[in-house]
């Protein structure tokens, strides 16, 4: 099994969201490591636009399971509002802690 990673060296906007955008939709898992939710990652998918900051972006490919890791510093209340992005564009999440 091949794997990739994408780590950022200008510790700022720097396009690693749009980057593993482009790789997830060949992965069979998507993981975020570290960072909070004060780090957004914005990609466009058939002209529509999402955002997540703790979500990894995988979550709009079907198939991919996505991880978020113990470096994370997690804030339920901007997680509440992404699953809430996340039903609005009816995307599954019921995976999510099994």
């Amino acid at each position: 099994m091949a794997v990739r990673v994408v780590v950022g060296a200008q510790w700022g906007d720097e396009g690693k969201g749009k980057i593993v955008d482009l790789l997830s939709e060949k992965c069979d898992v998507v993981a975020r490591y570290q960072g909070g939710a004060n780090a957004g990652h914005t990609v466009v998918i058939d002209g529509e636009t999402s955002v997540f900051h703790l979500i990894p972006s995988g979550i709009l490919h079907e198939n991919v399971t996505c991880l978020i890791g113990n470096g994370v510093v997690f804030d339920p209340e901007a997680f509440a509002q992404e699953l809430k992005v996340l039903e609005k564009k009816k995307i599954s999440y019921d995976e999510i802690g099994r």
